[in-house]
């Protein structure tokens, strides 16, 4: 199996302060891994050390076999929902071709085989049908895909997910998800998310981060790293088919 993300003993500190700690994940072609934890846990440090925008003070990070700086072009990124800059008006089909901008030189005009490429991602999200809408006036679901597809233009080989259901509708966010259990039978992804329910249903493999990493490559979570994670007894309910949380509930 292709390893698309290896991080091997990460450290990573703010100020003389200790944000991740030795911190070791694998992640291979087409596992779909969530990470959950609390705020201020380390979450958007980890995936910025997985990208290369951070240097950690200690160990080795390698993405999609190389050195990230370099391989990052390769990844799908989905920021969290953030409505205020959603505001400019600029349509669907725009918005989607600006992910073919990192692949191309400066000043350069989007080609024909940009155009398929957009068109096939919004396809795949099954949003091609509102190209030419401004991109303010979708539902946060709809919104959600069309930056999947922006991601996809690529072809990426990881897809990275920042809280994407926030500002979904519970509705929406099922047809989300549904989504990204389509798109994992392809690719890589990994999803950074609070939402127990996505975690109890599609994701194959969870991980519990709280500045220490606790990952034990399955789907289950032990009571113990719930603990050591949130600093307090947690208990995880959620409802669906297949329902495997935790193995004893």
């Amino acid at each position: 199996m292709v390893i698309v993300i290896d991080l091997r003993d990460i450290w990573v500190s703010y100020d003389n302060i200790t944000v991740l700690e030795a911190v070791n994940l694998v992640v291979e072609d087409r596992d779909f891994l969530a990470i959950m934890g609390p705020n201020g846990g380390g979450k958007s440090t980890l995936l910025k050390v997985i990208l290369g925008l951070i240097k950690p003070d200690r160990g080795s990070v390698k993405l999609l076999g190389g050195d990230p700086k370099r391989t990052r072009k390769y990844v799908g990124y989905v920021p969290q929902y953030i409505s205020s800059n959603l505001e400019f008006p600029i349509s669907v089909w725009e918005v989607v071709l600006m992910g073919r901008m990192s692949h191309k030189g400066p000043f350069k005009a989007f080609d024909e085989e940009d155009k398929k490429a957009a068109e096939q991602a919004l396809k795949t999200v099954e949003m091609l049908e509102f190209r030419d809408r401004q991109i303010g006036e979708l539902s946060g679901g709809q919104k959600q895909r069309v930056f999947i597809a922006r991601s996809l233009v690529i072809h990426p080989k990881l897809l990275i997910l920042d809280e994407p259901s926030t500002g979904i509708d519970s509705k929406r966010q099922k047809e989300f998800y549904e989504l990204l259990n389509r798109l994992k039978s392809e690719i890589a992804i990994l999803m950074v998310t609070h939402d127990v329910s996505a975690i109890s249903v599609y994701v194959d493999k969870v991980a519990c981060l709280n500045r220490k990493l606790y990952y034990h490559d399955s789907k289950e979570i032990s009571a113990g790293d719930l603990e050591a994670t949130y600093q307090c007894p947690v208990e995880l309910i959620a409802h669906g088919v297949p329902h495997r949380v935790l193995k004893d509930h």
